[in-house]
């Protein structure tokens, strides 16, 4: 229930801000727009999650959330079992030594969802700062990576403005901090992330990640 609520303020606070028309793709006097196909949406979530972001804003504003850098580029262009991302995630002045580092693979999961399935590195400081190079993780394949089971993000699209959606039930194990499981809610939109991870112990008990909402991580290129 309280995912539930969590998404729906999400999705309320983009339909505030650009008009319930726009968010439902209907307009007064516009033709209606050709049919969007999964795979040119699959297109639109890859250059919606590229780039270099920054909850910089919500840490000035809320001592509560740290300013962390998020950067996140497309690997391995030549594969065609989706898209391929490397992921880094660090504090502020700490970049050089991110302390979350994963391999994102999007692709289409059926007509109406798409999902986020999430690899590890093996020793990944090695490859910290390699988002820079001209072939990121160039060296590494596919079956070098360690698979998340169970931390699969799923997606939907609403309408032009997001895609949100998070793991499935308690599946994502953890172990940091005491926890059992991890969960994680996602909202992908042009310009914006917002992400919610949370640990959870064996008793249901949340043992880290943000309480209020998600971090919010604007574009900043």
């Amino acid at each position: 229930m309280k995912r539930c609520l969590y998404l729906a303020a999400v999705l309320a606070f983009f339909i505030g801000i650009i008009g319930p028309e726009q968010a439902s793709g209907r307009s007064g006097k516009a033709p209606k727009a050709k049919k969007e196909t999964p795979q040119e949406a699959l297109a639109t979530l890859l250059s919606w999650m590229t780039g270099y972001f920054s909850s910089a804003q919500q840490a000035q504003k809320d001592s509560d959330y740290f300013d962390i850098r998020l950067r996140m580029v497309q690997i391995w262009k030549e594969r065609n079992d989706g898209y391929w991302l490397y992921v880094e995630q660090a504090t502020a002045g700490s970049e050089d030594r991110p302390y979350r580092q994963r391999v994102y693979n999007i692709r289409v999961r059926d007509d109406s969802t798409f999902e986020s399935v999430v690899y590890s590195i093996p020793e990944p400081l090695r490859f910290a700062g390699n988002w820079a190079d001209d072939d990121p993780l160039g060296h590494l394949t596919v079956d070098s990576l360690l698979l998340r089971d169970g931390c699969a993000v799923v997606l939907r699209k609403v309408g032009s403005i997001a895609f949100t959606g998070g793991t499935d039930g308690a599946g994502c194990t953890s172990d940091l901090k005491g926890a059992s499981y991890a969960t994680s809610e996602v909202t992908i939109s042009k310009n914006q992330i917002i992400s919610w991870d949370r640990g959870y112990d064996a008793d249901n008990k949340q043992v880290w990640g943000a309480r209020k909402g998600g971090y919010v991580f604007k574009r900043v290129e």
